[in-house]
């Protein structure tokens, strides 16, 4: 599909990769672009429309896809990190926040507005994943547990969207310098690549992004010995 006259629907897009998406599809020629957030005044940039919308709130989540009935692009960017490992006393409270938003969220949307995407001709979903849904360390084990099951729901819409001549692109990235990796120390890929970088894909019909070194080289290492998803972190 091409992102020039097309209806994008973004989560998470007052700010960080949300916001970058924005931009660059207004920079390609978007007809429209909906910027949803759960506080919609947070949404500060010129062109767009701000949508109120909790991901973890079904009833938000079709209330939008009645209202935003013209989409023809979704950008599933919404997510949190609470920076747990598996075993610590707050573990599973942790999981639970970033599975209901990184992955529960995400099929939400994707199946509320999955209908909308067919009756306007297919369409295109794009799932903002991470480098983390391969590997994981401690300081991130749960939330690359929920990135990881969002890999493998992407794959399954993938299959069952093909029908209706969906398109589904998976983003896989390392740290971006966005509010989310602020602490973490070191080179962080712009986010406003990343979007590039991802509208490029949905134009070309590409199914995957490998968006910066760190993720390109994860995916490499699935074929080493150990894999790189096997190593210890």
């Amino acid at each position: 599909m091409q992102i020039k006259d097309a209806v994008v629907f973004i989560t998470g897009a007052n700010r960080g990769l949300g916001l970058a998406y924005a931009r660059a599809a207004l920079a390609a020629g978007a007809k429209k672009v909906y910027a949803a957030a759960r506080d919609p005044k947070s949404v500060t940039l010129d062109g767009v429309v701000p949508v109120a919308l909790d991901v973890t709130q079904t009833a938000q989540v079709e209330a939008a896809a009645r209202a935003c009935g013209d989409v023809t692009l979704v950008i599933n960017n919404a997510g949190i990190s609470r920076g747990s490992s598996l075993l610590s006393d707050d573990s599973l409270d942790a999981a639970r926040a970033e599975f209901d938003t990184n992955f529960f969220g995400l099929w939400a949307v994707s199946r509320a507005f999955a209908p909308v995407l067919a009756k306007n001709g297919g369409g295109a979903i794009v799932n903002v994943l991470s480098a983390l849904s391969w590997i994981t360390f401690p300081s991130v084990a749960t939330y690359s547990t929920s990135k990881s099951a969002a890999w493998s729901l992407s794959n399954g819409l993938r299959n069952e969207l093909a029908g209706q001549g969906t398109q589904v692109v998976s983003v896989h990235v390392g740290y971006m310098d966005t509010d989310m990796a602020s602490h973490v120390p070191g080179d962080k890929t712009s986010p406003d690549d990343v979007a590039r970088q991802t509208l490029v894909a949905v134009e070309a019909g590409e199914p995957e992004v490998l968006a910066d070194a760190t993720a390109r080289q994860v995916k490499q290492g699935f074929g080493a010995t150990p894999p790189a998803y096997a190593a210890a972190g």
